[in-house]
């Protein structure tokens, strides 16, 4: 059942004005704060498309301004792609510091939820609802975090600006967006956004922090086939038909075996890894890392699956360029044998990948030029060239910060005895605004979770912890106060 924005406002608006600065101070009362957000934004039905985001754009806005933080909302030429920002303002001593998260979430199979997606049902200690995990939890750990800080009234060095941002999910109007026409209101020196993990062990401990400095590229393709139609009851060659065609094709895509390749990030990271893991893993990685041959670093990089299973799909994204099909669509009646087929495939590219040369490779590899493969982009296909021209040219982040420095010490003070570990993103997200603008953005989820809830991303029954968002403000609040309290 939907709630309007009243009944939504009132209980999250008297408990941000009514928590005493001493009272804050107690993990469990901010928690409990950062939980209730979570689950008012979760009953904002924000699923993208069409990515409404306004409602929710202006029941954060009914949050901070009480608390006499600047605040605006930069509506998108849709109308519906909602950037919200809040700026704690420093004395300007140093540079921002930004912490963005997305507001929209991806559409939703009901049939397949145990729970209805957006009542944000608390059950066996864990929120549930599209949101859950990927985006809103963190919208509202940096949200509770922030502005615990603004009600404490701490005098800061730096501004603290907050997004909560729109059309993440392959929409339009994203920070891409936003930075080329509002690029003032979000300049900071170095940014928070999504895109790490921070995993929790069977036995309730953490141990690994994986914080990303760097995505791969995301890239759609469009297959379409077109082939002889026909009565279902003709013995047409198949190759002569749309699907026949089509399904050779995907069947070359699906058992493609793209070569190893190991960005420095990736290095990075699979060397923690190893030291964490010493055994088996361990000399996997070594032989991985000192391969001098493809042959050799496929052998290895087998090896190195077979040691760590469970992290076995990320491991493997991390080594290589990947391809999905995750579309197919054909035909119009059971004895109809149609005249076309499609189907889209998404890719994620290394950083640096040319994205056009890889088409071609693509092509080739489908090895049918009857086969029509377009670039399905949300932009014009005016700007396609240069935005694909930029994105494969970011570097990765540096982490000689003062806020890596403050994730990492923050890290141990909740989690004593975590590693942290910088890493490359197997998929992508809306930091590319930032780094390619040279600004250093570390991907974090800044809390805990089992790998069961972390399987759940964009599927059924999405979930986060309650437990994990109370450790999750804490730990965002301690990282703001080392980087900006003066």
């Amino acid at each position: 059942m939907k709630r309007t924005l009243r009944h939504l406002l009132v209980p999250a608006l008297l408990l941000a004005l009514s928590v005493p600065a001493a009272q804050a101070a107690s993990g469990s009362v901010e928690g409990d704060a950062a939980v209730a957000l979570l689950q008012d934004l979760i009953r904002f039905e924000t699923v993208n498309a069409p990515g409404d985001t306004t409602k929710l754009a202006a029941y954060l806005e009914s949050l901070f301004k009480p608390l006499g933080v600047e605040t605006e909302i930069i509506l998108s030429p849709n109308g519906k792609a909602a950037h919200f920002i809040a700026r704690l303002k420093g004395d300007g001593s140093l540079e921002p510091v930004l912490l963005a998260a997305h507001t929209d979430v991806v559409p939703v199979e009901r049939e397949f939820w145990t729970v209805d997606p957006f009542a944000a049902t608390i059950q066996d200690g864990f929120v549930y609802g599209r949101g859950a995990l990927d985006n809103k939890s963190a919208v509202a750990v940096f949200a509770r975090a922030v502005m615990r800080l603004a009600r404490e009234r701490v005098k800061l060095k730096r501004d603290i600006i907050f997004l909560a941002e729109a059309d993440e999910e392959q929409g339009r109007f994203n920070t891409g967006w936003l930075a080329q026409n509002h690029w003032d209101k979000i300049k900071a020196a170095v940014a928070l956004n999504e895109g790490g993990s921070t995993m929790l062990d069977p036995d309730g401990k953490v141990r690994q922090i994986n914080i990303s400095v760097a995505d791969k590229q995301t890239l759609n393709l469009k297959l379409t086939a077109r082939g002889k139609a026909a009565h279902s009851s003709l013995a047409v060659p198949p190759l002569e038909t749309a699907n026949g065609q089509l399904i050779a094709a995907l069947g070359k895509i699906a058992f493609a075996e793209t070569p190893i390749r190991l960005t420095p990030p990736a290095v990075t990271y699979f060397k923690g890894l190893a030291r964490l893991n010493p055994g088996p893993l361990s000399g996997a990685v070594d032989r991985l890392l000192a391969a001098g041959d493809d042959a050799a670093r496929l052998v290895a990089a087998k090896e190195v699956l077979e040691a760590h299973p469970k992290e076995a799909p990320t491991l493997s994204a991390l080594m290589r360029d990947t391809m999905v099909v995750t579309m197919i669509n054909a035909g119009v009646k059971p004895n109809i044998i149609p005249g076309e087929a499609e189907a889209i495939m998404n890719a994620r590219l290394m950083p640096g990948v040319d994205v056009y040369q890889f088409v071609e490779q693509v092509k080739a590899l489908i090895d049918n030029q009857a086969i029509a493969v377009e670039i399905v982009n949300s932009r014009p296909k005016e700007e396609q060239a240069e935005f694909f021209r930029q994105r494969s040219a970011i570097q990765p982040s540096s982490i000689e910060t003062d806020l890596f420095g403050a994730l990492e010490k923050q890290a141990k003070r909740v989690w004593p005895g975590a590693q942290v570990l910088p890493m490359m993103l197997q998929a992508s997200t809306d930091a590319g605004a930032w780094r390619a603008r040279g600004v250093p953005v570390y991907g974090i989820r800044p809390f805990p979770t089992d790998p069961d809830t972390s399987s759940r991303v964009h599927g059924h029954d999405e979930r986060v912890a309650v437990k994990s968002i109370h450790e999750g403000v804490d730990y965002v609040y301690g990282v703001l106060k080392q980087v900006a309290a003066r």
